[in-house]
């Protein structure tokens, strides 16, 4: 299966399952102020998670492209992007475990047809402290699943990240987490909000046994590891719970909410760690390749970068976003540039956007036609930033050169001076082997405070 061929078989699994398909998100939620982008499918849901009714009903199904530019600096890896599809399923108030978790198994190595005895899966270990017990009912359903397929269904409880990486999993099928599995608009469980909806998730892991573990990522590995061993191709979130002031009460209507990366399911179909091999970003780089006369496995992180940083940026001026210096036309700007810079260093040193864009925006042509129909815009938006952004980078690389140390000062002159963005800055002086003094970034926000106190001075006078 290649990754249009997955995207339609998820819609179609769930449509003959009773759902019905919701047209997706824009990638920025124009009259929501709370978030620069949408970051996950069921964020544009969030009103019917919270009991509103849904005009089409209590099953829903769909693909929503998201962009997480938290994730930037992890991208040049095998698994990291910052533009990302998500395959989303829900139930509202309808089914719940016993129905969800064997439809996902079912998608997973039946139609997909992924081999069950590389599948692990994690469960919510409890939190005594609040009165949530361990959901050992998702842990007995993953259990039946397993044995009926022949497989061992050992169990670990794991409890933390950190003594997970410390103890490892021991190869158990199914790993229970404390926190890490528990789901709601908080970073914590103490800090889900009043009023809102919480609850566990089960989460699916692919193994790839074949990768080694990386032993930066902790001593031994588990399913959650983020070494690469184990790619999480899915997420069943069961919000049953309600804060309260007083703590959690059950859920008046529980719900199911699944998210699944279709970059990260396509390439488990095709049996690849690596998801820049899918047909969605494997044009993408050959593309970047062919022009910079290189090859993937010599300038992986470069071509990886740049292809994930384009078709990111394709997306976001199709929904409306444009270069800016603040929010969103940040993001795009700081994605645009950080691609440029990046492709310099892979050899493309002259303007190449305009060559490489409408390999990106013909792989959406069927899926998502406004991408493809804003082709010509999206050209125009992303050429015009990098021709302007070239003159800046020559400046900004030339007065580089001349560091053998940076301070936050010296980040601030290049900033001031040359307009060097200091993330690029600082990205390419470790690329260089340039150090960056420990207080760098007090120092240059103090310098940026200064500029903006006098900023403010002149406009008064």
């Amino acid at each position: 299966m290649d990754a249009d061929e997955v995207r339609e078989a998820f819609l179609g699994f769930w449509r003959q399952r009773g759902h019905a398909p919701v047209a997706r998100a824009p990638l920025v939620l124009w009259g929501d102020p709370s978030t620069l982008f949408t970051g996950s499918g069921m964020q544009g849901l969030l009103p019917y998670l919270l009991g509103a009714e849904h005009p089409a009903g209590h099953r829903l199904v769909n693909s929503q492209p998201c962009l997480r530019a938290q994730d930037i600096d992890d991208v040049g890896d095998s698994r990291h992007t910052t533009f990302f599809e998500m395959l989303g399923n829900w139930s509202l108030g309808d089914y719940f475990k016993a129905e969800q978790l064997p439809a996902v198994w079912e998608f997973f190595t039946g139609t997909v047809g992924l081999d069950p005895a590389r599948i692990y899966v994690s469960c919510f270990g409890g939190d005594p402290g609040h009165g949530i017990p361990r959901d050992d009912e998702s842990a007995r359903i993953w259990r039946e699943l397993f044995t009926a397929a022949g497989l061992d269904a050992a169990e670990v409880d794991l409890s933390t990240e950190q003594r997970a990486a410390e103890i490892g999993s021991g190869g158990a099928r199914i790993a229970f987490y404390g926190e890490k599995n528990w789901w709601s608009r908080g970073d914590s469980i103490d800090a889900t909000p009043v009023g809102d909806p919480g609850g566990p998730d089960s989460e699916v892991f692919y193994l790839y046994p074949d990768v080694p573990h990386d032993p930066a990522f902790g001593a031994r590995c588990h399913p959650n590891c983020d070494c690469g061993r184990y790619l999480e191709i899915g997420n069943s979130v069961f919000l049953e719970y309600l804060r309260t002031p007083d703590g959690f009460a059950p859920l008046p209507r529980r719900n199911v909410d699944f998210g699944g990366g279709l970059e990260r399911i396509a390439a488990a179909a095709i049996d690849s760690p690596d998801v820049y091999r899918i047909s969605l970003l494997r044009p993408i780089v050959d593309r970047l390749a062919e022009l910079s006369g290189t090859g993937y496995e010599q300038r992986r992180y470069g071509l990886r970068v740049v292809a994930d940083h384009l078709r990111g940026a394709a997306f976001l001026v199709a929904d409306g976003v444009r270069p800016a210096n603040k929010e969103q036309g940040y993001v795009l700007r700081r994605l645009i540039r950080r691609a440029v810079r990046v492709a310099h260093s892979i050899g493309l040193t002259e303007d190449f956007l305009a060559e490489v864009v409408p390999t990106v925006t013909e792989l959406y042509r069927d899926s998502y036609p406004e991408v493809a129909a804003n082709a010509g815009t999206t050209v125009a938006v992303l050429a015009g930033e990098e021709q302007r952004f070239r003159r800046t980078l020559a400046r900004g690389l030339r007065q580089l050169e001349s560091y053998r140390l940076l301070t936050g000062d010296d980040l601030f002159t290049l900033y001031d001076s040359a307009g060097f963005p200091v993330e690029l800055s600082t990205e390419e002086a470790r690329a260089r082997g340039i150090e960056l003094s420990p207080d760098w970034r007090a120092e240059f926000d103090a310098r940026m405070a200064e500029q903006r106190a006098r900023s403010q001075a002149a406009r008064r006078h």
